[in-house]
């Protein structure tokens, strides 16, 4: 397993630079401590679902039975929809719909849905982990999924605690430039993801 890759797949996916003009459009009538709260809790709950997703969720698909390969598919494909959607720069249905984001502009409490899940740690990144997870055999690679969760999760409350300064100075057209250049890396991943699955469901594509 490629640590730095692992990391940088799962960093691309969460996306914590894009959740901030989000956040700032959610948290508008809360004051500093309530944000904070609302960074913390949101920080502690994509940590959470990564890691939870990376050593459980190989054991959840096996028990429905459901191979890796097919999941590296289908997985892969979602993935890409999501890659597509941050290369228009937007939040697309794969992670949150319309609706869900109405919904959110209502509620009291944000921090963990909708801004962690689906926002940050939606379907694509769920699948994401489980993927680098399942190809683990010693405990020093799980040691590396664990640790760019927990890492993740720090740089999510970094960008969400710096959201006003990085706003002024990225800007939404900065944001969403970096939001693109991380859909068009994500989409190589899609790919690559997609490919492995088929690799291993038709060996003749791999010219075995």
């Amino acid at each position: 397993m490629d640590t730095l890759k692992t990391f940088i797949s799962l960093l691309v996916i969460v996306n914590p630079i894009g959740a901030i003009p989000l956040f700032i459009s959610l948290t508008p009538n809360q004051n500093e401590d309530e944000k904070r709260r609302t960074i913390k809790l949101a920080s502690i709950a994509v940590a959470m679902v990564l890691l939870v997703s990376g050593f459980l969720g190989e054991q959840v698909i096996r028990f429905f039975g459901i191979s890796i390969a097919s999941f590296q598919v289908g997985g892969g494909i979602l993935v890409l929809l999501v890659a597509v959607s941050m290369l228009n720069a937007q939040v697309g249905p794969a992670r949150q719909t319309r609706e869900e984001l109405q919904e959110a502009e209502t509620k009291a409490n944000i921090a963990v849905v909708p801004l962690a899940i689906p926002l940050m740690t939606g379907p694509g990144s769920v699948s994401t982990v489980i993927i680098y997870a399942q190809k683990a055999t010693h405990w020093t690679q799980y040691l590396t999924i664990a640790g760019s969760s927990i890492a993740i999760g720090l740089i999510t409350w970094g960008a969400l605690s710096l959201a006003a300064p990085i706003s002024r100075v990225l800007g939404q057209t900065g944001i969403n430039v970096a939001t693109r250049l991380m859909g068009l890396l994500l989409a190589a991943i899609a790919v690559e993801i997609m490919a492995d699955g088929l690799g291993h469901l038709f060996p003749v594509l791999l010219g075995k």
